[in-house]
């Protein structure tokens, strides 16, 4: 409902100063899309002496860096025994200390919208020292991509408009987003993480009373999964990233609710501690289903699951965007009992999963809707 009565940061006419702004593509094992990648980066409003692409190569062919180093951008090569974004950031943000305002960070496959930077600089200017734009899908080509794009799009709802709406500090989704670049070298030197660090470097902001902005008016689009596979192994990291940040940080998070730091509660506590959104639903359903039959035998507080079920989807609905409704998102339903099944048994197969890198390799730096 918070989500609803969202509205986008307004951005002056009247831009005070122009900042200088990173911005930072860590690319492993991208040698598919990270040389279209890097020019459509260039193709920004905003001018091209404020900016600057810095491309973190990791892992890539001899000929992908000889294309890279013929575009007007900054490549920084990184080798590590055990690869991770943050080791590959930290190297970049140390060799390039105090020659920006901002850092911007991006995925390898992600594309900005023409006046990404340029809403970033005047955002930056009021004030905002952390920001996260809307990630939008890429590709709405098969029912796995147009479900994983209305995930995100959800999760743009509730954890972004819904959040920033109430005051709270927006979720980081690992790209699109923006910082004041020394408070972000700064906290990312003390950070070891090989999984899910965009939590981990949230919490560290909102426990600084650095809270994130959420802008759906600074585009970012990004390429959804395709195949099974690769979306369990995302699927993977992502809830292990949550469990193991809900362990670590319950007890200061609890403490924090009761200090009123009801920001810092929200993003350390409430916002991991629920399942998985598709987990979640379907394991409702299944567990009112079985409360009503069960009620045929024994008396059981069916009606409360109802009600507790019928919220749920109140709310699910009311996070999905008018242009997501339609024929395909009736087809790609049918494929959600098998896509929960799959997801249910990921939550047996954690162990271990963030202590290693899962890397998503992607295909296209293209729209393919």
């Amino acid at each position: 409902v918070a989500g609803r009565l969202y509205r986008s940061p307004a951005t002056s006419s009247i831009v005070q100063s122009q900042s200088t702004f990173a911005v930072f593509i860590p690319a492993y094992k991208e040698d598919g899309i990270i040389v279209e990648v890097a020019q459509e980066a260039l193709k920004q409003s905003y001018p091209q002496d404020k900016y600057e692409v810095v491309v973190i190569a990791d892992s890539l062919q001899p000929e992908t860096l000889v294309s890279l180093r013929n575009l007007p951008i900054t490549v920084v090569e990184v080798s590590f025994e055990k690869s991770t974004k943050v080791k590959a950031l930290n190297k970049a943000l140390d060799l390039l200390k105090g020659k920006y305002d901002h850092a911007v960070i991006l995925d390898a496959d992600n594309v900005m919208e023409f006046n990404f930077l340029e809403i970033l600089n005047n955002l930056h200017n009021q004030g905002y020292r952390a920001i996260q734009g809307r990630r939008a899908a890429k590709n709405k080509n098969n029912s796995l991509s147009l479900l994983d794009g209305l995930s995100e799009e959800i999760n743009n709802h509730m954890l972004g408009k819904g959040s920033s709406a109430l005051g709270l500090s927006a979720a980081l989704k690992g790209s699109g987003m923006s910082f004041d670049y020394d408070q972000l070298r700064i906290e990312l030197a003390k950070m070891e993480s090989v999984g899910g660090f965009d939590r981990e470097l949230e919490l560290r902001l909102v426990n600084q009373n650095t809270r994130v902005k959420y802008a759906h008016n600074v585009v970012v689009f990004d390429e959804k999964v395709e195949k099974s596979e690769v979306f369990e192994n995302q699927r993977k990291r992502w809830i292990s990233s949550q469990f193991f940040y809900l362990k670590r940080y319950l007890f200061p998070g609890v403490i924090g609710f009761f200090k009123g730091k009801f920001a810092y509660c929200n993003s350390t506590v409430l916002r991991n501690i629920q399942l998985p959104r598709l987990i979640n639903l379907g394991l409702l359903t299944v567990l009112t289903i079985i409360s009503i039959l069960g009620s045929l035998i024994v008396p059981t507080l069916y009606e409360i699951w109802i009600a507790i079920a019928l919220i749920t989807y109140l709310s699910t609905a009311l996070a999905i965007p008018n242009e997501y409704y339609g024929k395909p998102l009736l087809q790609a339903v049918f494929s959600l009992p098998k896509i929960f099944l799959k997801m249910f048994a990921l939550l047996f197969k954690l162990k271990g999963a963030n202590k290693k890198f899962i890397h998503t390799p992607h295909t296209s730096s293209r729209n393919k809707n």
